[in-house]
């Protein structure tokens, strides 16, 4: 794209293994004759980037790769705080950037302002996985998957060109995207409640469904994904029920089943509730809102309140990823499913307390309470999980199976304070309160971050290392 920079970044924490989706994309990019920069912006730990930068120094690319790590995030933080010239708000600043799946989301912001950018999560990879028989799609269906038990045949994996794929669309008005995009209001999951983004329980196969809607022509793609396949936009409860389902299982971390999609199509809608911001672009010229400063996985959903603007549209390209599900360093999945309680709890207050949309953030009007129904809520939810675990180990088919349900009760219990309500409702109010009260600060705060970030840009460069690495093949290929 000539008239607009594109950043490809890819976030990660996992140093150690982001080598391989380094070298995946960049022949994606080659093969596809793109020349595209690849930015690694890394969550590590000092002593895990010692440990393992090597590795991203033995990668072979075509493409030139450089890295963000903790030594030039700490140079980017403390020339911020410096021109703040105020010592209160360096704790909002490092806030808004700690290592975190938002605050490496939010460095990735700062660095492409003024361009595009095109993000891949580091267990993601530029192929899909789709049905050799794809079948037509409905009228009003915009996509169609099936979730497969493992070893299960009848898909092969098809490789699209991404870059390009995003370039057609970001940045541009709905006016001048391709002709085949479908337009509509928005796209509501089969599987999926729509506000809150929230599964409505394990099904094996769903639907993306466009809802009608005329979409100005003069809207601006601010957003795009891809589709998404390996697995689905699924909640850690499902991870459960897919533990419980395989009689056979012994690990509740594994996952044995694949999302193969059947058929898919490109479409552009006025409003997005199911932004994957593993497999997402941004129209990033004039500036962008943060992603929420949060410890809980919940950093995306401002995105799904702020694109519902007038005049900002969110597509669905026309192409396809697969995400690799790693467990190296993830939270174990009690843990994940406590935070993702939480999280639906903080993404209801906030969206029916939200008060203004602009450009660059939003506000809202939830002061951190909860009430002793909101905690009895999610308990009650959690208890009911928590039976249906003890009673699949009662009627386990093997010893070791009836453990491993065992154990996972337990954690299970163990996690949500032993389901005592009143320490539970006392450690979730003062766990909601802090988050809400940094997100509401972090959210006031960021315009003037942008304003000092878009002023250093045009006279120097950020913090930034090139990869010495080693060069694939003789040449790179010709600029798209």
């Amino acid at each position: 794209m000539n008239e607009m920079n594109c950043h490809f970044v890819i976030p990660t924490y996992r140093l150690r293994d982001v080598g391989e989706t380094i070298e995946a994309y960049d022949e994606n990019f080659w093969r596809n004759g793109h020349v595209a920069p690849l930015i690694v912006f890394d969550d590590s730990s000092v002593a895990n980037h010692d440990k393992y930068y090597a590795n991203l120094e033995n990668t072979k690319t075509y493409n030139e790769l450089f890295y963000v790590g903790p030594a030039e995030k700490e140079q980017f933080i403390s020339y911020i705080c410096r021109r703040l010239r105020d010592k209160k708000l360096d704790v909002l600043v490092r806030n808004l950037f700690r290592p975190s799946y938002g605050g490496n989301r939010n460095f990735t912001l700062m660095y492409s302002l003024g361009d595009i950018c095109i993000s891949a999560d580091d267990d993601m990879r530029p192929y899909a996985l789709i049905e050799d028989s794809p079948e037509s799609l409905r009228e009003d269906e915009i996509s169609r998957g099936k979730l497969l038990p493992a070893g299960a045949n009848g898909h092969s994996r098809k490789s699209f060109d991404i870059l390009q794929s995003f370039r057609d669309v970001l940045g541009k008005t709905v006016a001048e995207i391709p002709a085949n995009y479908e337009r509509g209001e928005l796209l509501a999951d089969t599987a999926m409640d729509l506000e809150s983004n929230t599964s409505l329980g394990l099904v094996r196969e769903n639907s993306l469904l466009m809802q009608p809607g005329k979409v100005s022509r003069s809207a601006v793609v601010k957003i795009a994904q891809t589709f998404r396949t390996g697995t689905n936009d699924i909640d850690a409860v499902d991870y459960v029920d897919l533990f419980i389902e395989d009689h056979d299982r012994t690990d509740a971390e594994a996952l044995n089943d694949t999302y193969v999609l059947v058929n898919f199509r490109p479409c552009v809608t006025n409003r997005n509730w199911r932004m994957d911001c593993g497999v997402a672009g941004y129209d990033n010229r004039t500036g962008l809102p943060p992603f929420f400063p949060t410890r809980l996985r919940f950093e995306d959903y401002i995105y799904r309140l702020w694109i519902q603007q007038p005049n900002i549209a969110a597509a669905h390209v026309d192409s396809a990823q697969t995400h690799i599900k790693n467990n190296y360093m993830r939270d174990p999945l009690a843990a994940e499913i406590f935070n993702e309680a939480i999280c639906g709890l903080l993404k209801k207050k906030i969206r029916t307390t939200l008060r203004k949309t602009d450009e660059l953030t939003i506000a809202f009007d939830y002061d951190g309470a909860v009430t002793r129904e909101d905690s009895e809520e999610i308990l009650d939810s959690a208890r009911r999980l928590h039976a249906r675990v003890i009673a699949a180990g009662e009627h386990a088919r093997s010893p070791e199976r009836g453990s491993a349900l065992c154990l996972f009760a337990a954690t299970l219990s163990r996690t949500f304070y032993d389901f005592e309500p009143d320490f539970f409702q006392q450690n979730v109010s003062r766990i909601v309160d802090d988050e809400v009260g940094l997100i509401r600060s972090s959210l006031e705060i960021w315009p003037t971050l942008l304003e000092i970030v878009y002023f250093k840009k045009n006279c120097h460069a950020l913090p930034i290392r090139r990869v010495r690495n080693k060069e694939r093949g003789n040449s790179r290929p010709a600029a798209a």
